[in-house]
């Protein structure tokens, strides 16, 4: 019987056994548009940026010319007609991120919130990761939004390109997570977000697509293993590679160009049920 890492908090190890139980045995070299960085125990949020980089002898960059989540927004390979649809203003937020400023509100669905308050008690204020606020935020929080490289010393090509952001009131970190273009089994271009976990991480894979205003619609909707959608990933004692891909969790985010902002929503479904919703304003830093 496989079993996780042992020497580890009790709540980590029985989700992890979980994965294990449910999921499948995977080869890195085999799914490599599914692989991103395992955290490490207990060592998430930004130390983990910088263990990661100690580790695989990469340079820290918070002063990065790559300002955005993706280098070119070509990479994701739209259609000719979904890319001269696309508004001017959301590329640029993808392409030079660290540019603009993003405040948020939340709404849980009142049913799943005991769901997210145990989360955090659990694990996301210990690791600082996934930490979601469990109270609904009505008026707009401004969001400390950073874009953190870690560069190939070498090569001086870009590795991983961190989002790190927290809450700029509190200080509390929302998320740490790697983002790229992954492609799938299928020949599908998807953005990647992995957000690194004790001995593992939980990534999410989204489609991406273009609405008749010119909004970018990113969807993880997935059916089974090698689509889009939401799986988690870990190596259990032995160093073996295991995956589960949950069905039905799902991701949607919409960026819309408005006036003088771009908004977004998100949407996060369980048993296509709301869970949560985020409604974001982004405007460009004041230089």
């Amino acid at each position: 019987m496989n079993l996780a890492y042992p020497t580890q908090k009790i709540q980590d190890w029985i989700t992890q056994q979980w994965v294990i139980f449910r999921g499948r045995k995977i080869d890195p070299n085999e799914v490599s548009w599914l692989m991103g960085p395992f955290g490490n125990l207990d060592v998430i949020g930004e130390d983990f940026i910088h263990q990661l980089a100690e580790k695989e002898g990469l340079i820290i960059d918070k002063e990065t010319k790559a300002r955005g989540l993706i280098s070119s927004i070509n990479k994701l390979n739209l259609q000719e007609v979904e890319l001269s649809n696309l508004s001017r203003d959301i590329i640029d937020f993808y392409e030079n991120t660290a540019d603009y400023a993003l405040d948020f509100s939340v709404k849980w669905d009142p049913f799943f919130k005991i769901f997210g308050v145990l989360l955090n008690k659990l694990f996301s204020n210990r690791i600082n990761q996934l930490n979601i606020p469990t109270k609904n935020i009505k008026d707009d929080e401004l969001l400390k939004s950073e874009i953190i490289t870690l560069i190939d010393p070498k090569s001086y090509q870009v590795k991983y390109t961190f989002w790190f952001r927290s809450i700029q009131s509190s200080g509390q970190v929302i998320y740490s997570g790697a983002y790229g273009i992954s492609t799938l089994p299928s020949g599908k271009t998807c953005i990647k977000a992995v957000f690194p976990l004790p001995n593992g991480n939980a990534t999410v894979l989204m489609k991406p697509g273009v609405g008749t205003n010119g909004e970018l619609i990113l969807d993880s909707s997935g059916k089974e293993f090698g689509d889009a959608g939401f799986y988690f990933l870990l190596k259990d004692s032995k160093g073996i590679y295991w995956s589960q891909f949950i069905r039905s969790f799902r991701d949607k985010l919409i960026v819309r160009q408005e006036h003088d902002c771009i908004s977004a929503e998100q949407v996060l479904t369980l048993w296509h049920q709301n869970v949560l919703r985020f409604n974001y304003k982004i405007k460009r830093k004041n230089n």
